[in-house]
């Protein structure tokens, strides 16, 4: 196993565990390796810093923060609001557009939903005045 660091084009920095340097590779090249935070698939590796052992006694060693934890309160406050709309809305995945333009037309019940829409759809709902907002985060994907 082999831990990288590693970058979105948005800047997000994580890290993640891979069997091998091939493995993400081979991964990464069929963008099934995604940011942690908004779910970008172009991740690259980022500059990391070597581990090197010291005299030092492990009580004296920093403790290390887990992957999983958010790197800054920008990145905890994202987390927090993502889990939020998580739990109060429904995700339509790639059906969004229809369901979101049926449910301002009244042909189906209201509700909360969250899913993805190409970028003409997101237009064609926002010129027809249908209430929607882009996530600062993608509504569909599965974190590394």
């Amino acid at each position: 196993m082999i831990q990288f660091s590693l970058k979105c084009p948005n800047d997000h920095r994580f890290d993640s565990w891979f069997q091998s340097a091939e493995a993400f590779e081979k991964l990464a090249a069929a963008g099934m390796v995604s940011c942690a935070i908004c779910g970008a698939n172009k991740v690259e590796k980022a500059v990391m810093a070597p581990r090197v052992a010291t005299s030092r006694t492990d009580k004296d060693q920093p403790k290390e923060r887990p992957l999983s934890a958010p790197r800054s309160p920008a990145e905890q406050a994202l987390t927090e609001l993502r889990r939020k709309i998580e739990a109060q809305s429904e995700d339509v995945g790639r059906d969004f557009a229809r369901q979101a333009r049926a449910i301002h037309d009244g042909d189906m019940p209201d509700r909360a939903i969250r899913g993805e829409a190409r970028v003409e759809e997101a237009r064609a709902l926002i010129e027809d005045g249908v209430p929607i907002v882009p996530l600062p985060f993608a509504a569909s994907r599965k974190s590394n």
